[in-house]
């Protein structure tokens, strides 16, 4: 996994058109800490790229994502992205394993 921080580096992962997973997090929730936890067991075992932010100290960039892609803020948030677009996005408790690995497979 890989920490984003800027809007430039978020847009230049969205710019290729490439599959892969965003994560904003909330440093200070327990249920967003839940959600990470599923998120990181998810990656280490999946080659999809997966990517997060801090909320709290990446606030622009979570504004950018939400406003950019017409996508309610919450956190914690999962969106898959393909071909430059929102494919899925789901968020709190829905944000699983299972449910960020049905996601991806059904982007393929």
């Amino acid at each position: 996994m890989n920490k984003i921080s800027s809007i430039e580096e978020f847009d230049k992962l969205t710019e290729d058109g490439t599959t892969f997973l965003m994560v904003k997090h909330s440093l200070t929730c327990p249920i967003s800490q839940a959600a990470f936890d599923e998120y990181e067991s998810f990656s280490a075992e999946n080659s999809v790229p997966c990517y997060y932010l801090a909320v709290q100290e990446a606030r622009p960039l979570s504004n950018h994502i939400a406003e950019k892609y017409h996508i309610k803020h919450e956190s914690p948030q999962a969106i898959l992205f393909s071909n430059s677009n929102v494919s899925w996005h789901a968020s709190h408790w829905k944000i699983t394993k299972k449910s960020l690995a049905e996601a991806v497979q059904e982007s393929k």
